[in-house]
């Protein structure tokens, strides 16, 4: 599933092509998405200039100057910027084509993404109004997590992926932010202390901050906006390598299951 480094590499592949344009057509060939794309979306859309092109989260806000799509990319989705004719292939659900010719491009294989419409502000969107803090963003810190972790028995890996306590943080980096900080992912969120947290704030801006420069991890049938893979998966220390040596002291890296997901340490380096 594409996730936060995956979806700001995709926010800073297509904005240079859609701010300043405006949308002459819109085509919706698919609207069985995860939830159904709007009726009547192509009549919000159509005539509309894009503004900008945020990042909340894993969500993609395209501001016009009527309104905001939300677009979040599922488990296999990407939007690309295509030149005039592009021809079709399988799963390209949605085109916004723009005055300058060119065509973002929705294509999602197992249509769990989504395309919805905000007229207001997306901020208040049922998706969007309880999310947490950015973690690239300041305000972002060790004390902050510590001061939301009081209490909570919770495992600090599932605390720190809980998007109402810091957004963005999914499963791959949460593992490999939780080994830079040298914390057990099955750790008690309320036993980590102050310090602790403040190097795990530090390690999840690290590690986040890494994968945008280099594109994002390329898992399953995530490509960005250029159609190319990302390269951080060359990077991951314990990600989906039970079995091989710590790249720091040679321990074997181990497997878990928390939460249904798969996570990854190292029983040395982590304790």
């Amino acid at each position: 599933m594409p996730e936060l480094p995956e979806v700001e590499t995709t926010r800073r592949g297509i904005a240079p092509s859609l701010e300043g344009r405006r949308i002459v057509r819109v085509v919706v060939r698919e609207r069985r998405l995860r939830w159904p794309v709007p009726r009547g979306l192509e009549k919000k859309l159509e005539g509309r200039r894009v503004t900008s092109v945020r990042r909340r989260a894993k969500y993609l806000l395209i501001d016009t100057d009527g309104g905001t799509l939300i677009a979040h990319l599922g488990m296999s989705g990407s939007l690309r910027v295509l030149g005039p004719g592009a021809p079709l292939i399988a799963h390209d659900h949605v085109d916004l084509v723009l005055d300058s010719g060119r065509i973002l491009r929705f294509n999602d294989p197992r249509r769990f993404g989504c395309l919805l419409w905000a007229g207001d502000d997306p901020e208040r969107h049922p998706l969007l109004a309880d999310l947490g803090p950015e973690p690239l963003e300041h305000g972002f810190d060790g004390e902050t997590l510590w001061r939301k972790a009081r209490g909570r028995r919770v495992a600090i890996k599932l605390f720190i992926m809980n998007a109402q306590v810091v957004v963005g943080v999914g499963n791959i980096y949460a593992s490999e932010a939780l080994f830079r900080a040298g914390i057990r992912p099955t750790t008690p969120a309320h036993r980590v202390s102050r310090a602790r947290m403040a190097a795990l704030a530090e390690a999840i801006r690290d590690v986040l901050g890494e994968a945008i420069r280099v594109g994002g991890t390329t898992l399953r049938d995530y490509v960005n906006p250029d159609g190319l893979p990302g390269y951080f998966r060359q990077r991951l220390s314990v990600y989906e390598r039970a079995g091989e040596p710590c790249r720091r002291c040679h321990t074997m890296i181990r497997h878990a299951v928390q939460g249904q997901r798969s996570t990854y340490y190292c029983p040395t380096c982590q304790n």
